[in-house]
């Protein structure tokens, strides 16, 4: 029984942990470099091109439809954050399902086998 208390109070932790997340984004962010339709540009150079600025784009699945998403500058460190408490969320709520699973078994009496 020790045991289970040990990881009920795991579980309690884990909540107050969650209530704690503010804002989730699921996706991953990538950088992107353009390139212009000048052909006299830095660009364009056969041998030695030197993209433009990079921009970020945020792309995600989301009920089966698949989203792409330009993030500004001014964005980005927000949008890195929301990402990260989505991925400590998903972390934090696989721990509760398998200390769950793991109280439940615990909570199962034994089978025995008996065969006469």
């Amino acid at each position: 029984m020790n045991q289970i208390k040990k990881k009920l109070r795991r579980i309690e932790k884990i909540k107050e942990e969650i209530c704690t997340i503010t804002e989730m984004r699921i996706g991953s962010l990538s950088e992107q470099w353009n390139v212009c339709g000048n052909s006299n540009c830095q660009c364009k150079d056969p041998e030695k091109p030197k993209k433009h600025v990079p921009y970020y784009q945020l792309s995600y699945t989301r009920h089966r439809k698949s989203f792409s998403e330009f993030v500004s500058k001014e964005n980005l460190n927000s949008i890195r954050k929301q990402l990260n408490n989505y991925k400590t969320f998903m972390a934090l709520k696989d721990e509760w399902i398998d200390l769950s699973i793991e109280i439940s078994k615990l909570r199962k009496p034994e089978k025995r086998s008996h065969k006469k």
